[in-house]
């Protein structure tokens, strides 16, 4: 009997770009930033990456937040490394574009559009939205219906919660999921109050 070979296969969920700046994982700093000699891909440049360090941490502590930082210098100084030093170290939710010269003189649109765009790559927006929910097993549930069979709907439902028993009037646009989705007695139901879903 032939010995079959062990196949391993691995999922690939995120392809990274292999660059001149892609072992960078943090500024290398110590907890009282101070710039370790070598440390998270980070060789040299001390002051910067303590000045860095600084504005990462006011970043942080919210003070700075929402503005843009402009590194300048002369060639192969170590700004975008410093950059993405800042990046890495704000974390994966950061948003960073990272540009050079060439790319915005050798663009077919106009200086500022180019820059613009590559603003609003970068700006990063957390949208939190609250809902108040009614959740519940339903007990008992009444939903009166007109002779003529056009006219509005009435309904009464009566929901039993950790808490308490509540009886709800149910709206024309309730009545009409709770019929969709053949709610009865004995259902445990969530309710969005604002959307009626």
């Amino acid at each position: 009997m032939a010995d079959l070979e062990k196949i391993e296969i691995r999922d690939v969920t995120r392809i990274e770009r292999i660059g001149a700046h892609s072992h960078i994982r943090g500024l290398g700093l110590d907890d009282v930033l101070e710039a370790r000699t070598v440390s998270q891909g980070m060789v040299g440049q001390k002051e910067a990456r303590r000045a860095a360090g600084i504005v990462v941490q006011m970043v942080r502590e919210g003070k700075i937040a929402g503005r843009c930082i402009l590194l300048a210098g002369e060639p192969s100084t170590g700004k975008t490394a410093i950059a993405v030093g800042m990046a890495q170290a704000l974390g994966n939710e950061t948003p960073f574009t990272s540009m050079s010269g060439s790319e915005i003189y050798s663009l077919e649109m106009n200086k500022t559009e180019a820059l613009s765009q590559a603003l609003r790559k970068s700006i990063g927006l957390r949208i939190k939205e609250e809902t108040e929910i009614i959740e519940g097993e339903v007990v008992e549930i009444q939903i009166d219906r007109p002779a003529t069979g056009t006219g509005q709907k009435v309904g009464k439902v009566t929901m039993k919660t950790t808490d308490m028993e509540t009886n709800y009037d149910l709206g024309n646009k309730i009545i009409e999921c709770f019929i969709k989705e053949k709610i009865q007695a004995g259902d445990i139901i969530t309710i969005d109050k604002a959307s009626g879903k």
